[in-house]
């Protein structure tokens, strides 16, 4: 049997597949997601792109049998994407630019499996509205340290919830990794859903 591999360090993913009762190996891909080459894309193409270029990373490092989960996720305002801010100066504009507003999160999947050499990957979107944010809310939420390490800015989880009224779409998939999705790719691939949460 395999085990399940989580190209990923986002604590966010990894609590959903425990919260599932999965229980990953977490390798992180270390692949730079600021270059031209992935900039140069479209959100929705972009997540795919990365998705597959960390699970095939991570891939390369693994010499068991494994289940290897890439993602990537970012935050698609009228086609501009908000990846990480990085610094609080830019999570303010960008929580301005979302204040009261839709936006869609866009998260790319990539699944391979080492033992029958087959992989699936594609995007999971969910429309995210925004409640309008004060000044004074922008500051205090930015001061968290929470929204500068995220896609877009915001978290479905923890202190962003509150401005975010309604979702349209997957909850886990703006968390950052869809379960529905997950659990329909391993059954693609012969895989039923008890038969995953002994992949340890």
């Amino acid at each position: 049997m395999p085990k399940v591999v989580l190209a990923s360090q986002s604590t966010s993913r990894r609590r959903l597949l425990e919260g599932a009762g999965i229980t990953p190996i977490v390798m992180v891909s270390r692949v730079d997601e600021e270059t031209e080459f992935f900039n140069a894309m479209k959100p929705a193409d972009m997540v795919i792109a990365l998705a597959v270029t960390k699970a095939h990373t991570v891939r390369e490092q693994v010499d068991f049998p494994a289940i290897i989960i890439g993602c990537d996720s970012t935050f698609d305002v009228d086609g501009i994407s908000f990846g990480k801010p990085g610094t609080p100066e830019i999570a303010k504009g960008r929580a301005q630019a979302i204040s009261g507003r839709s936006g869609l999160l866009h998260t790319g999947h990539c699944i391979i499996d080492t033992v029958q050499g087959r992989e699936i990957a594609d995007r999971v979107t969910t429309k995210v509205t925004f409640s309008e944010m004060s000044d004074l809310e922008i500051d205090d939420y930015i001061a968290s340290g929470e929204p500068l390490q995220v896609a877009g800015g915001f978290t479905l989880d923890g202190f962003g919830s509150p401005f975010i009224p309604v979702i349209e779409g997957d909850y886990t998939n703006v968390v950052g990794l869809s379960m529905p999705f997950l659990r329909s790719a391993m059954s693609q691939l012969g895989y039923s859903w008890p038969q995953v949460k002994e992949m340890r």
